[in-house]
């Protein structure tokens, strides 16, 4: 059974997280949030709460890192699922380069005129990079797959 980390912010982009859960089915999924604390009916699969972090908030940032490291190292996930941001980013850049893991990110849907900032670092990391916009689609990446909301 592959084992799944899915991961995303607080707010927009963990419902956006949530809207694909079924997607996880049969697998060994683990969550990791900016939330601290898990909705209930994510039981009985594993919680992660990290620090929320930005380019703003260099402390949290680093404090995060480290976070999500020990929770890289400790689960080794295969497969690697965000709908963004930061956390997200660190995320799959990290289970990437320390456990050769496949890794999706899909951008938010609230960006409309463009890629997130995180989105666009994440390029080199993802194996299947994705917007939700077809607009924003454009030859060699990112990839218009459709809309989670």
């Amino acid at each position: 059974m592959r084992k799944v980390m899915a991961i995303a912010s607080g707010g927009g982009h963990w419902v956006e997280l949530r809207r694909i859960i079924p997607a996880f089915a049969g697998t060994e999924v683990f969550y990791v949030s900016t939330e601290t604390e898990a909705d209930a009916d994510l039981a009985p699969a594993r919680y992660y709460a990290v620090t929320n972090a930005s380019r703003k908030s260099r402390f949290a940032f680093v404090s995060t890192v480290r976070q999500l490291h020990a929770i890289v190292r400790a689960e080794r996930p295969e497969v690697v699922v965000t709908t963004g941001a930061a956390p997200g980013f660190v995320a799959l850049a990290l289970a990437k380069l320390l456990c050769r893991s496949r890794t999706v990110w899909i951008d938010t849907v609230a960006h409309n005129e463009g890629m997130t900032l995180s989105g666009r670092l994440a390029r080199p990391f993802a194996d299947a990079w994705l917007v939700q916009w077809p607009h924003l689609a454009k030859p060699g990446g990112p990839e218009y797959w459709g809309a989670v909301l």
